[in-house]
């Protein structure tokens, strides 16, 4: 039994290693649940903005790499108010940062672009 479990170990232990160096180096990530997927859908597709979106960032002086940095890949969507059935294009309400959150951000997801149309400031 002993002899065994250390021809089992003997090949795990590299098998992991390699896999996970493979995994490591294409920058995949593993995390299944709805908000992750949500934003590492968002975070591929093209960005366009809503012209009240645009005035929104210059007023709070939001660069558009902060905007895609933080306050989308740190966000939580609120799926309590997005509508995620809407076909072709699910509209969410993101929430920045997760506790006490400062911004809402709407937008909608299509097939090859995420149109953001609106940005609040909350207190």
């Amino acid at each position: 039994m002993l002899k065994k479990l250390k021809f089992y170990a003997i090949g795990l232990v590299p098998g992991l290693l390699i896999v996970f160096f493979i995994l490591n180096q294409k920058g995949t990530s593993c995390s299944y649940f709805p908000n992750d997927r949500v934003i590492a859908e968002t975070l591929t597709k093209d960005f366009t903005y809503s012209p009240t979106f645009k005035t929104e960032m210059e007023l709070n002086k939001i660069s558009e790499q902060f905007l895609k940095d933080s306050i989308i890949a740190k966000g939580e969507i609120d799926f309590d108010r997005s509508k995620p059935q809407n076909e072709p294009c699910p509209e969410y309400l993101l929430i920045y940062p997760k506790k006490n959150p400062k911004f809402e951000v709407n937008y909608s997801k299509c097939k090859e672009k995420a149109e953001f149309t609106s940005l609040k400031k909350l207190k």
